[in-house]
């Protein structure tokens, strides 16, 4: 009975799923851009995400799956497990993961989002 609850809360609570990865820091650090529309965001873990429309980000690096943007004067988070703070992977125009600076991976989202990211208007 104690073996079949343990696996029952371990199924439970979801981990982010991540694989290793290193940041490439030496792109330019470009202009802010801020986030047009607020967009949602359905994490690989069951967990929401909201990003306010307004929030500002910077490009500061790239993995292979695409740029890297930091959050400006804000600290973004994705929850699992445990709360990361995480920077946005963005290719051509669309969300497609996270980068999760404190472990130094990146975790994949099961569909890229639409993001609309542009200058202050």
């Amino acid at each position: 009975m104690a073996g079949l609850l343990a696996l029952v809360l371990t199924g439970c609570a979801a981990n982010v799923r991540h694989a290793p990865a290193t940041l490439d820091a030496n792109a330019a650090a470009q202009e802010v851009q801020f986030l047009q529309e607020d967009v949602e965001v359905m994490l690989p873990t069951g967990y929401r995400r909201q990003i306010a429309r307004g929030s500002q980000w910077r490009q500061v690096g790239t993995l292979p799956q695409g740029s890297v943007l930091r959050p400006v004067g804000a600290v973004f988070t994705i929850e699992g497990r445990q709360v990361h703070e995480a920077y946005l992977v963005v290719t051509q125009d669309k969300l497609v993961g996270f980068y999760l600076p404190g472990d130094r991976a990146y975790s994949a989202l099961g569909l890229p989002v639409v993001l609309k990211l542009g200058e202050r208007q």
